[in-house]
């Protein structure tokens, strides 16, 4: 049986894992994933953003969670804890990444699950995101417990160039 494990990178495991989290992005762009970047693009292509990710993980304001099946990063997810001084409670979910290889192994659910719990343990108890919609994500969040809060037509751009809107959600953490 193949093992999961849900991991937040440090700053120096980051960089060794550049190349993975490079793979990983390219393959949701090529896939049709809109998550800010056009078609094609490559691995070489995904490099300049990760490496501004592994810098904001060194400055302390992006976690950075992976998983990993057999030691190979297959799915990724960042939680934007860098706010405003006047939202030291809230922070912006970033880029569910899942390589199509992994697909359908629950990958989304661990990663967000872990999301969550260090959004408490880096006291933010309000979460916010946005992706496509109409997109396989838009139900994902739903089905996790995400709130809707509405959309923005033609907000971005598919990889293809063609536009779409973006669904925002929230999801408070905070006990009732």
């Amino acid at each position: 049986m193949s093992e999961i494990t849900i991991s937040t990178l440090t700053p120096s495991e980051t960089t060794a894992a550049l190349p993975a989290l490079a793979d990983i992005l390219s393959d949701c762009v090529e896939g049709g994933a809109s998550v800010g970047f056009m078609s094609p693009y490559t691995s070489q292509d995904a490099a300049p953003y990760w490496q501004g990710v592994a810098q904001a993980v060194t400055e302390g304001n992006t976690v950075l969670i992976v998983a990993e099946k057999d030691g190979e990063i297959l799915g990724t997810v960042q939680l934007g804890i860098g706010t405003m001084p006047n939202q030291p409670h809230r922070a912006d979910l970033k880029k569910l990444l899942v390589h199509r290889k992994a697909r359908g192994l629950g990958l989304s659910r661990l990663l967000m699950d872990a999301a969550e719990d260090a959004a408490v343990q880096h006291g933010r108890h309000v979460l916010v995101l946005d992706t496509a919609t109409g997109s396989p994500a838009e139900s994902i969040y739903e089905k996790f417990g995400w709130q809707r809060v509405g959309v923005i037509p033609q907000y971005a751009l598919m990889p293809d160039g063609s536009y779409c809107g973006s669904t925002f959600f929230y999801k408070s953490l905070a006990a009732d």
